[in-house]
């Protein structure tokens, strides 16, 4: 009897379903014997929809001679274990006899099934999990017997989608730019070299987070980061109110070729870690107390009095440390100009290092990648899944927006932000 909501067709499946379990006489007692069941289904009807494409193909059906009208004939069928969510199963694909019939339900060179199984495999890969876990995992979970070549092909598939993104377009202005690299383990051509990502994160005029770009490049360079200023240029930026980098050499210049009125700010983080480096484990605890006047003072003036005092103090120990401060005080100051909501956005690039951390942990399992492309697959997977929880802005983004707005005014006037 048909329920209510019962479509004809699925009426007519309850029906045939009800015949099947009852007169090959078979309980249904878990969820193995469901899948056992959901496999047999699927084959009987992709092997039906096969013979059907090759009826098409050849053009008369299996015994109606009289309307044939070619040379070409059947040619019995050849077996395919194919992958799918309910476990393994082997299809009877139908051959012809010269060879001409190409399947496209089941091409060629495929033997997964559904696109809800490649969604898992590409989940697991995006967690971290390397192709051989994720080879245990699919056995011991689906009874699916998948090899690492399989899943690299399922992967790959996702390589164009990373070039699209890489180049989609992006808001004409940035309130920041967070900039810094990751390096990890590539192997190339017998060798493993280092390889860094470089990655580009944009805090957008509504105050909304986002990875503006990831990209793969030799030992991080001011020359490649160079040519990612022109691609975001290229993508539709006009404008960079803030840049927030390391100290890398040359950085500030390549930004200031693309983006000249753009200020920049070199993280107070990275020049501290770089300052105490070498200081003495009997002298770290005063030195920092003393360096911290400096990098927390209320004003500019106040902080280069400090340096002064610290120069004084520990110039004749450690003379590189005021020489690093002194040199590189144009862009590590920059900060002192604005008011406190802004500088404790600025004055580090605790952003995008804690996004870097998290990319770290999905890749901690691989110590060395076999390819840049595996490298880059993993990690904009595991992008898609971070940026996933990013919603909404700063609780403080109201605050912060009005300031800048009244620090960038001439720039900002006549866009519609």
């Amino acid at each position: 009897m048909a329920r209510r909501k019962d479509s004809p067709q699925k009426a007519a499946m309850r029906e045939m379903m009800r015949d099947y379990l009852k007169n090959n006489d078979i309980s249904i007692k878990d969820g193995t014997d469901v899948n056992s069941i959901m496999r047999d289904m699927m084959s009987v009807i992709l092997e039906g929809a096969l013979d059907e494409e090759l009826d098409e193909e050849l053009g008369y059906s299996k015994y109606d001679y009289r309307n044939k009208e070619t040379d070409n004939s059947r040619n019995g069928h050849s077996s395919k274990t194919m992958h799918t969510s309910y476990g393994d199963m082997d299809v009877a694909i139908p051959r012809d006899r010269n060879g001409d019939y190409e399947p496209q339900l089941i091409k060629k060179y495929q033997n997964t099934v559904t696109q809800d199984m490649e969604e898992k495999i590409l989940s697991m890969y995006a967690k971290g999990m390397t192709t051989g876990d994720i080879e245990s995992h699919m056995r011991e979970l689906y009874d699916i017997d998948i090899s690492d070549s399989t899943i690299s092909r399922i992967t790959d598939k996702i390589l164009p989608i990373v070039k699209e993104w890489q180049e989609r377009p992006l808001e004409e202005v940035y309130a920041v730019v967070f900039m810094d690299a990751i390096h990890y383990h590539v192997r190339s051509e017998g060798r493993i070299v280092k390889r860094a990502v470089y990655i580009a994160l944009g805090i957008d005029m509504n105050g909304k987070k986002d990875v503006l770009g990831m990209y793969v490049g030799e030992n991080e360079s001011a020359k490649f980061w160079l040519s990612i200023m022109n691609g975001l240029k290229n993508r539709g930026v006009e404008d960079i109110l803030i840049a927030c980098v390391d100290g890398l050499n040359g950085f500030p210049q390549a930004i200031e070729a693309v983006y000249p009125k753009t200020e920049i700010q070199q993280c107070i983080i990275h020049q501290i870690r770089n300052s105490t480096k070498f200081v003495s484990y009997k002298d770290i605890k005063k030195l920092m107390a003393d360096l911290k006047l400096v990098y927390a003072a209320p004003t500019e003036e106040t902080a280069l009095n400090e340096l002064e005092l610290f120069k004084d103090k520990w110039d004749s120990k450690y003379p590189k440390i005021y020489k690093s401060w002194h040199d590189n005080w144009a862009t590590l100051s920059t900060y002192f100009k604005y008011p406190e909501a802004v500088r404790r956005l600025i004055y580090t690039t605790n952003a995008i290092e804690g996004f870097n951390r998290q990319l770290r942990k999905v890749t901690k399992s691989k110590t060395v990648f076999p390819s840049d492309d595996s490298l880059l697959k993993m990690l904009y997977l595991a992008t898609m899944d971070i940026t996933k929880k990013w919603t909404g802005h700063r609780q403080d983004w109201g605050q912060i927006h009005s300031q800048l707005e009244i620090y960038f005014e001439e720039r900002l006037a006549g866009r519609n932000l």
